[in-house]
């Protein structure tokens, strides 16, 4: 028997290795960016909030700049879909982050609270990826492997995000919200044009017409085409991706209502420091890294619809929770909560997308609706994106508009509001 042993381990390996042999090219390459991505939004959006505070803002300020960040993305994602299903994939994307890591340099530099708004509004330029990103990833895995692949993918992006609220946090404590902030701006924007090199150089193409050359006339009639043909595409999509699309919305207006605002209510009302609200990030996020492939996996073996109506439920339950929570522990057991949310919603939903759209589709419809996953609950500044499409900008950036008045009206409204909306999400899923 012990001389078995040795060939059951050497098969066990190679059914792992089988299990998961799409992890490499492209999946690697974009598991690489994120996971410099994830690091530098897990640093700064946190504490971004406290930022726009020590600048002179207020809270109904915070939730104007918030609502501003989706804004470009109404002009962009028409545009970045047409190249994602016509043009260079790869280009667009090295691109983006190009000129997002430009545009950092204003917030590094801002004198006031005005000066965040305008960089926020540019900061939507990293819209231009989103629809290539997942028109790449929707290519690069089989569907049999969708759900335990995306959720890899985010376990390996996430890894280094475990530690960054907390450092961050500690950055902040030390230096104080204005120059504290405006350090970990400056490490995003180096790992931002870093991960534009490493896309430019690693990342395949998967595009058929990558190498077409595309004229102002063809972004114009692009454009067009995306606003007067919504009415045709959406005749064309199974009724499952529209009442997905649904869900996906409300959402983010969830994130919207609410997700400015964690740091600030940890921070001014139930008492905790930015250390200790790092604190909490860093535990969230090394149980959400934990639990990613286990959940992709349950994801896969449940089915898609009722991963996610799980998902929403325990969102729902977490919400109402938080305003409740009286310290460091309570509150870290709301945000617990939350991840084995967000450990299934966020497979399912990406994986869902990708089954029910039609391949060659798949540029215009992602550009439409975004990608499928949301990041329920953040609580980075951030409206749990990324890859939201313009159909859902107008409500996120009414929700985040929205946010900011109900916060000032009263600190518990965000919460309860974004209660209301999980509850409707759970009800179209059911």
């Amino acid at each position: 028997m012990q001389n078995l042993k040795p060939g059951r381990t050497l098969l066990n390996l190679q059914r792992w290795r089988h299990a998961f042999q799409f992890m490499q090219g492209n999946m690697l390459v974009l598991s690489l960016t994120n996971l410099l991505g994830n690091f530098s939004r897990a640093m700064v959006f946190p504490y971004t909030s406290l930022f726009i505070l020590a600048l002179g803002g207020s809270a109904t300020q915070i939730g104007f700049i918030n609502s501003l960040a989706p804004l470009l993305g109404l002009l962009l994602f028409p545009i970045a879909g047409y190249v994602a299903d016509n043009a260079g994939r790869v280009r667009i994307i090295a691109l983006s982050y190009y000129l997002s890591g430009t545009f950092l340099l204003l917030f590094i530099l801002a004198p006031s609270w005005q000066w965040i708004a305008v960089a926020t509004l540019l900061r939507g330029v990293m819209a231009l990826q989103f629809p290539a990103r997942s028109a790449i990833i929707a290519d690069s895995l089989s569907p049999q492997q969708r759900g335990t692949g995306i959720a890899t993918m985010n376990t390996i992006a996430g890894t280094l995000s475990i530690f960054a609220p907390y450092i961050a946090g500690a950055v902040v404590d030390w230096y104080g919200p204005n120059w504290g902030v405006r350090a970990l701006y400056a490490a995003m924007l180096l790992l931002f044009i870093s991960s534009g090199v490493v896309t430019q150089r690693y990342l395949k193409e998967t595009a058929a017409n990558a190498d077409r050359r595309l004229a102002l006339s063809h972004m114009i009639t692009a454009f067009k085409e995306a606003y007067g043909g919504l009415p045709g595409l959406f005749r064309e999509l199974p009724r499952s991706v529209l009442a997905l699309t649904s869900v996906i919305i409300l959402c983010f207006v969830t994130n919207g209502v609410a997700t400015a605002f964690w740091v600030v209510y940890a921070v001014e009302e139930i008492g905790l420091s930015p250390t200790s609200w790092g604190f909490i990030l860093l535990l969230e996020t090394l149980v959400r890294n934990l639990l990613f492939i286990p959940g992709g996996l349950l994801v896969d073996r449940l089915g898609r619809t009722v991963a996610l109506g799980i998902a929403l439920i325990l969102a729902l339950l977490a919400m109402p929770l938080f305003v409740w929570a009286n310290g460091f522990w309570a509150v870290l057991g709301v945000r617990i909560l939350i991840v084995l949310a967000q450990a299934l919603l966020i497979p399912a939903s990406i994986a869902l997308m990708a089954d029910t759209v039609p391949r060659q589709m798949r540029g215009r419809v992602m550009a439409a609706t975004g990608q499928g996953g949301v990041m329920i609950g953040a609580a980075g500044g951030g409206t749990g994106g990324p890859g939201t499409g313009f159909l859902i900008t107008l409500p996120i950036m009414a929700s985040s508009l929205a946010g900011g008045y109900l916060y000032a009206a009263n600190p518990v409204y965000p919460w309860y509001v974004a209660s209301v909306t999980m509850a409707l999400a759970v009800v179209v899923t059911i």
